[in-house]
């Protein structure tokens, strides 16, 4: 199953970032009033952009590369979705050169400074995503005032979407685990996208982890790239690390239950198939209740389970503007926390590190404490 899902996901891949780079060329670069130096220098670093695609897929699932051809290769699959979306504006650029009322020599004029601008516009794009996303993730503090503990008030801390592996290494797993054990949480919650390659490549990755210090301990539940690289290798070794893994099961902690499920990708694995009735069937009616689930988009699984708050991730806001609409097509919402009913909301993390390119913009990366009450 997985490896159907691979060769899909390959084939896909370049056949869509072959596109981009080929439709950039023929839409783009042979339309510019620029000189046929500055069109010979766009090609070509359009053609060295789509061999960083195709060395980012090697890098990640082939062979070894050093770090520092790593990022290249990574922030290539960035300037990939930037090329995408100046497709679509360049479109728009190029009917307004023409609609507009000029003289020729006006025209041309026009053209060549809004086809430079247009260039210069996108260089900013990826300069201002490669910056943001170099960025230490924020410590976003939520205040949530439900009335349920009597005056008192949990302090939850919620990560989301780490995909340790690649550039997210020991390091920076070491430093987000002291950031979090300074708020000193009465739980840790981890809503999956832990882990972006097998456990045997980034075992003292995840030994860090083993590091968190909470009140109630840290709980976590896998998201949809788990299944890609041996979720079952994955559970077993964060169990090893004192992590409670919540597979379609939950947890009386006293005060509210912490519940959790797997991810709905385990639909298509046949494997691992999150279970909500299964992982309520111990609660009671009107019980407070976390719940875990990686993708905002579970809470149309729910049934007659109405938890007090859902905790998710997957959707990194959106990562890079404005491909967080898309997101939107396929979950009901991108980030931050919303209203689900009476006394019951849902917070959506942005996700602490990154999947594809380190960079971002419109949204940042995040360790997110919510002080429940």
């Amino acid at each position: 199953m997985i490896l159907s899902v691979k060769l899909l996901f390959f084939t896909l891949f370049f056949l869509l970032f072959g596109a981009i780079h080929y439709l950039a060329h023929s839409r783009i670069v042979t339309k510019m009033h620029l000189s046929q130096t500055t069109k010979r220098v766009l090609d070509t670093f359009l053609g060295l952009n789509f061999l960083g695609n195709i060395g980012y897929v090697a890098a990640r699932y082939v062979t070894d590369v050093p770090k520092p051809l790593y990022a290249l290769f990574s922030i290539s699959i960035g300037i990939g979705f930037i090329i995408l979306l100046s497709l679509i504006l360049y479109e728009l650029l190029h009917f307004l050169q023409r609609s507009l009322p000029f003289h020729d020599e006006r025209r041309r004029l026009f053209k060549r400074i809004s086809d430079t601008g247009f260039l210069a516009a996108g260089a900013g794009m990826v300069t201002l995503s490669v910056y943001e996303g170099s960025k230490r993730p924020v410590l976003n503090t939520v205040k949530l005032e439900q009335n349920r503990f009597g005056g008192r008030c949990y302090k939850i801390v919620q990560i989301s979407d780490m995909h340790i592996g690649g550039l997210i290494e020991q390091r920076f797993v070491k430093e987000s685990v002291e950031r979090i054990n300074a708020l000193n949480p009465d739980l840790v919650a981890i809503t999956g996208d832990l882990t972006d390659l097998p456990v045997k490549r980034i075992r003292p990755a995840l030994d860090e982890l083993k590091n968190l210090r909470s009140r109630y301990g840290t709980f976590y539940v896998p998201g949809n790239h788990e299944y890609f690289h041996g979720i079952e290798e994955t559970l077993r070794y964060l169990v090893r690390s004192g992590i409670h893994i919540l597979g379609n099961s939950a947890q009386n902690l006293g005060p509210f239950w912490v519940v959790g499920v797997y991810d709905l990708f385990g639909i298509r694995y046949k494997k691992f198939i999150p279970d909500i009735e299964k992982a309520a069937s111990k609660i009671s009616k009107g019980a407070t209740t976390l719940l875990l689930a990686h993708q905002p988009r579970f809470i149309m699984h729910l049934g007659n389970f109405q938890p007090s708050l859902m905790l998710s991730g997957h959707t990194h806001g959106g990562q890079i503007w404005p491909f967080g609409y898309l997101v939107r097509l396929q979950q009901p919402y991108l980030k931050g926390l919303h209203r689900l009913g009476d006394r019951r909301h849902i917070y959506v993390n942005s996700g602490i590190g990154f999947w594809g390119p380190p960079m971002r913009l419109g949204t940042e990366a995040e360790i997110t404490l919510i002080e429940w009450s």
